[in-house]
């Protein structure tokens, strides 16, 4: 079993960080640092929103320059703790870095659900998603400009989790498992990122009628019922859209067997090259058509918003074949 020193969470506003961050804690009898919290302190002393704080820091330098000290200083410290931080995982080394992801309107419902402060309350739940991508465009623009760092990119983490329909207690034992050793390591010292996405909001990049044994009867309930590690699919992102490269009848069987939480490793992100030099936007451009996308949606029984290049007619097909799907 490998054991990392710390692990530090960043991600989605509203994406559960708080919640599975303190009960890993507590479980793993670390010590919990939250940095939000710390942000919302200040903005609540300066009779700011969390928002206005954000936009406040892009000007000024010496908010962030506070809490970036105390970071650099407990991440040298050497101790073991777990980590609340959306820049956490750019001043931790020997750490296990988790980046949490939600589907932005369950964001906003879970904001907007929970008990509100002056330095972050909402009147409606379009408020709070407006103000919630605010935010989080602030502070990348913010971190780009003043550390060269995006935190939008997912290769600068170990382990990418979609919350969207999974509970705390499967993220949490998910994590665990992770910084334990005992899930995905494989994944791992391939290069990172492991991924554990919502299957069904991810999308399909091969035609439904050309995946052999799709609607095997006992597939769905293997992938349910199966206690063995299961091949992760093969993964590229937009860095908007997650889609197949490779695994198509497995992500099937996990979308049927109402899994809320599947494996993959990341082929491409946004510019890198899938197949051929063609770079992961090109190619779900290329190969996520409109009537595809709807297939796959009436197949399965799931709703899959459309992307833009898809509501402006989508792209031609590429030459040569995609994933097997196997």
């Amino acid at each position: 079993m490998t054991v990392r020193q710390s692990i530090v969470f960043n991600g989605d506003l509203g994406s559960g960080k708080s919640t599975v961050s303190v009960e890993i804690a507590k479980r793993l009898g670390l010590r919990r640092v939250s940095v939000g919290d710390l942000y919302r302190q200040m903005a609540q002393e300066r009779q700011m929103t969390a928002l206005q704080l954000n936009l406040h820091a892009e000007l000024d330098q010496a908010v962030d320059g506070y809490v970036d000290q105390l970071q650099r200083d407990i991440a040298a410290s050497g101790e073991s703790l777990v980590m609340d931080s959306r820049l956490a995982w750019h001043f931790f080394t020997d750490a296990l870095k988790v980046h949490m992801i939600t589907e932005p309107s369950e964001a906003a419902r879970r904001v907007l659900a929970r008990p509100s402060g002056p330095a972050e309350s909402y009147t409606s739940l379009e408020e709070a998603r407006t103000k919630l991508r605010e935010r989080s465009e602030s502070e990348r623009g913010r971190f780009i400009v003043r550390y060269g760092v995006d935190k939008a990119r997912l290769r600068n983490y170990d382990l990418v989790c979609d919350t969207t329909r999974a509970n705390p207690e499967q993220v949490i034992s998910h994590v665990i498992d992770v910084y334990e050793g005992r899930l995905g390591a494989d994944v791992l010292r391939a290069g990172r990122p492991l991924l554990l996405l919502d299957p069904n909001r991810v999308y399909p990049t091969e035609d439904v009628s050309t995946l052999r044994g799709l609607w095997d009867a006992d597939a769905a309930a293997e992938a349910a019922d199966s206690g063995d590690e299961p091949e992760p699919l093969s993964i590229g992102y937009t860095g908007e859209y997650f889609f197949v490269v490779d695994g198509h009848r497995r992500l099937s069987a996990a979308v049927r067997a109402g899994l809320p939480m599947v494996a993959a490793r990341l082929v491409a992100e946004v510019d890198e090259p899938v197949v051929g030099g063609i770079s992961a936007v090109d190619y779900f451009t290329a190969q996520a058509r409109p009537g595809l996308i709807h297939d796959w949606e009436d197949a399965h029984g799931i709703t899959l918003p459309l992307p833009e290049h898809a509501l402006l007619g989508g792209g031609p097909v590429l030459a040569g074949e995609p994933g097997t799907g196997a």
